[in-house]
């Protein structure tokens, strides 16, 4: 069984068309959001209650974020336990820092957590999608994966060119690149001394080489396994001086 759930919302076309091709071989629940939740990162709703709404007897929408859906859906709802959480198809990329913003990247980290095989995937474009070669890419991913042992903590995050089936160049391995928004505050009007202000702006991306930004760039769909362990290990050495350096020892 699936569990397949998004950011952009019940009603967006990408969760739709991924639906279809994971129902081709496999049973599927929806636990999505009421409506989109993009750039909430791993937010959870606490000590609120949730509303869910059923739509049919495998589709529950939620009034919460990626996050919520993932636990009421695992914890709450589902009568088995998931062998695969995917989340999207997302309208837009998931690259490099914008995985640490993404309610999509942040429902697959939270199946991870629950040690369950997960999956996040991103459509690269904001215009014309056709998601018709990353719903087929993802099919075959989830029905490999079915086979395979990923280590604890591990899901993938993947990236598919907006490109047809013939037009993608292949399949890449890829870490997480740079991907910067440098000009994302714009001070709008003032209104009656108070301030207001938008996020937004363009990316900007170093097209360096292993990078999903660079397969992306390049044609090729970008799969990068992801950890749970935010740990800089190869800094725990260092830092281990420091206590006497700075006479922070107890």
């Amino acid at each position: 069984m699936v569990l397949l759930t998004n950011d952009d919302g019940i009603a967006a076309p990408g969760i739709g068309v991924m639906r279809e091709h994971l129902e081709m071989f496999e049973e599927v629940i929806v636990a999505a959001p009421e409506s989109e939740m993009s750039g909430v990162g791993h937010s959870v709703t606490l000590d609120v209650p949730i509303l869910v709404k059923w739509f049919d007897e495998r589709t529950a929408v939620v009034r919460g974020t990626p996050t919520d859906c993932v636990l009421l859906a695992v914890h709450g709802f589902m009568k088995r336990r998931p062998s695969v959480v995917v989340s999207g198809i997302n309208l837009g990329p998931n690259l490099g820092s914008d995985v640490t913003y993404s309610g999509t990247v942040a429902a697959a980290l939270e199946a991870a957590i629950h040690g369950i095989k997960a999956v996040a995937i991103s459509l690269s474009t904001r215009s014309d999608p056709d998601f018709g070669p990353a719903a087929r890419f993802g099919a075959r991913l989830i029905r490999f994966l079915e086979e395979k042992n990923l280590p604890p903590g591990v899901f993938l995050n993947v990236n598919v060119p907006n490109m047809s089936d013939e037009e993608i160049r292949g399949i890449r391995m890829t870490r997480l690149g740079r991907r910067v928004y440098r000009d994302d505050v714009v001070q709008l009007a003032d209104h009656v001394g108070e301030e207001f202000y938008r996020i937004g702006g363009e990316p900007v991306c170093e097209l360096e080489q292993g990078t999903d930004v660079e397969a992306i760039a390049d044609g090729y769909v970008s799969i990068t396994p992801m950890s749970l362990d935010l740990t800089d290990h190869s800094y725990l050495e260092i830092m281990g001086s420091w206590c006497e350096l700075e006479g922070l020892g107890l």
